[in-house]
């Protein structure tokens, strides 16, 4: 049984929302990308294990949150896309130290949250883009912090429905990087952090969104950090002093104020924008002998 004949199967078994071929360019910050085979919005966690357990194309799902460290290839996912919607957003307070967030919560708005209930120690989440989900995966974090200081647990699906608490003292967390398997979706999380006046928690992120703003471009077609940072350099500056300040593909070229933002300036394709991430590297390589690593993440098929 093919793909499409499992899903309309199921269909009366879910209320969740179903598309065919939906184009994925609107749900990526580079604003680029062709259709998905299928499109699932669950409503519940229930849904999912529903349709986890009875699609069974575990090599092709991909969950996608805000779509703020993704290229999506020109050919579109051949395969199934999940999005979490509003029911999978929710933030609340555990105990006085502690909150909850689903996984597709927007980083901005736990660290506005935890502002508002006076706990400190998420200002660092009101500078990045993505969801809770998304920062967990990839250990986000900027200017010293990063989400394995706060997390103190995860709520997981496994490709057969299962669900699981896992302990952030089990999951080893490294730069831009953690050991959970790729076949765990996350469903929420649990943080921690300590009380603050709020006085001092919103000094905190003036000053942090402040620090960003002067140094990475906004309002432009970017998913933030294309490359990870080596050990004790800085990928912006490898990139300039490769000489590769002002090196554009088609419609995708390099922000002029920093280096390592890679930018749709409205017409490019996703080619365009790999073939600009593969020169880079190749010229960061021959200058430096260093090989940079990416941080975004590209999927999808080519054309």
């Amino acid at each position: 049984m093919n793909l499409i004949s499992k899903i309309e199967k199921i269909k009366n078994k879910i209320s969740g929302q179903i598309n065919f071929d939906e184009n994925l360019s609107k749900h990526s910050w580079f604003n680029l990308g062709g259709p998905a085979k299928v499109i699932f919005r669950p409503k519940n966690i229930n849904e999912l294990s529903i349709f986890l357990k009875n699609i069974n194309e575990h090599d092709k799902i991909k969950v996608l949150g805000a779509g703020s460290n993704t290229l999506i290839r020109d050919g579109g996912f051949d395969g199934i896309i999940i999005k979490f919607g509003k029911s999978f957003s929710h933030i609340s307070l555990f105990d006085e130290n502690t909150l909850i967030a689903g996984s597709s919560a927007l980083d901005k708005n736990v660290s506005n949250f935890a502002f508002e209930n006076s706990l400190t120690g998420f200002e660092f989440l009101s500078c990045i883009p993505g969801t809770i989900g998304g920062g967990i995966r990839m250990n986000s974090g900027c200017y010293g912090e990063d989400i394995s200081k706060i997390l103190v647990s995860v709520q997981v699906m496994d490709y057969s429905g299962k669900v699981r608490i896992i302990y952030a003292s089990d999951i080893k967390f490294s730069y831009r990087n953690c050991n959970l398997d790729n076949n765990l979706i996350f469903i929420s999380a649990t943080f921690r952090g300590k009380r603050d006046t709020k006085i001092k928690i919103q000094d905190k992120i003036n000053l942090l969104i402040s620090k960003k703003k002067k140094d990475q471009p906004s309002k432009i077609k970017t998913c933030g950090s294309t490359f990870k940072n080596p050990e004790n350099n800085k990928a912006w500056k490898l990139i300039k002093d490769s000489g590769c300040a002002g090196m554009k593909v088609g419609d995708a070229f390099i922000s002029e104020k920093h280096c390592n933002f890679f930018v749709n300036s409205g017409s490019a394709k996703s080619e365009d924008l790999e073939k600009l991430i593969t020169m880079v590297k190749n010229k960061v390589l021959d200058k430096t002998g260093i090989k940079l690593e990416l941080e975004i993440q590209i999927i999808g098929e080519k054309i």
